[in-house]
């Protein structure tokens, strides 16, 4: 029963530290986000990490029954859901990909404007050819405009469901060419769709220079794992770890360790540049 005591005792210091730690942290407060159909994933994410909660306790049961390591409860769940999370890459790669098909779909709107085609007329033919990164979004606008919405709102609403600063730059010229009325916006969508090019190459050599520490973070981390595996099926290395104090300590290591490698993902992670045009940003303003 002291044993146990202790294990929890340990698991909730080092889980105290490490919330310390992430409340140190200084993140900035993200704007309200307008729902999106694509935000299901979350409910499903939430049961794939419950899921594997539920084996990682289960795994950890085992050990600790079999080896007494008591221990192993709380690492094996963290360990399970916590580790590839970590070290996983951020979500840059996709916003990449986004912003080029982003960039591909001004092109196509400008030779379509280029023709002699109304503004409106040109948004709804442009989403045969749209790539399938914004696929939604385009499809959600020219539904919009289908319906007799005022091209204005329909743009503003295109802008949030994009959800970045270069489809609010996109928006932003398209939504002044529908107040205009004039001509020369495919010549400004030729010169938008380089600017957005651009912006993809600066992407790509930035996130290339982020993957590194990654990359050095994953590596370490699987030779420490392999380590600690062959240290521990092959002899006397870890039996310190095995009496209540051991143990203690060994959760503060991992936790510590664990620590480091959420700052490196911290530092590792760009700031998303901020908006400028839809409903989140009036929202945000109206506070």
């Amino acid at each position: 029963m002291t044993t146990l005591v202790v294990a929890v005792a340990g698991a909730l210091i080092v889980g105290g530290l490490l919330l310390v730690v992430l409340g140190l942290l200084r993140r900035p407060v993200p704007p309200p986000r307008a729902r999106r159909r694509g935000q299901g994933r979350n409910l499903v994410l939430g049961q794939r990490t419950k899921a594997l909660l539920g084996v990682g306790v289960a795994v950890g049961g085992l050990i600790a029954l079999i080896t007494g390591w008591l221990v192993a409860v709380v690492i094996a769940p963290l360990a399970l859901v916590g580790v590839p999370v970590l070290l996983s890459a951020p979500p840059a790669r996709r916003e990449i990909e986004r912003v080029e098909a982003m960039e591909e779909w001004v092109r196509t709107l400008a030779g379509t404007l280029g023709a002699g085609i109304g503004l409106e007329q040109a948004l709804i033919r442009s989403l045969r050819s749209t790539p399938e990164a914004i696929r939604p979004e385009v499809t959600r606008l020219t539904g919009r405009l289908r319906a007799r919405w005022a091209t204005q709102d329909a743009l503003r609403a295109f802008a949030d469901d994009l959800d970045d600063a270069t489809g609010d730059l996109i928006a932003s010229n398209l939504l002044l060419a529908a107040n205009r009325r004039g001509g020369g916006l495919a010549a400004v969508l030729e010169n938008l769709a380089a600017s957005v090019a651009e912006d993809v190459k600066n992407r790509r050599d930035i996130e290339a220079d982020r993957a590194k520490p990654r990359s050095n973070a994953r590596l370490i981390t699987m030779i420490t794992l392999g380590v600690l595996a062959f240290l521990a099926l092959s002899g006397d290395y870890i039996a310190p770890y095995s009496t209540p104090f051991g143990q203690v300590l060994l959760l503060s290591y991992l936790g510590l360790y664990v620590g480091l490698l959420v700052w490196l993902q911290k530092m590792a992670q760009g700031r998303p540049m901020p908006r400028f045009i839809g409903a989140t940003v009036r929202a945000e303003a109206a506070r």
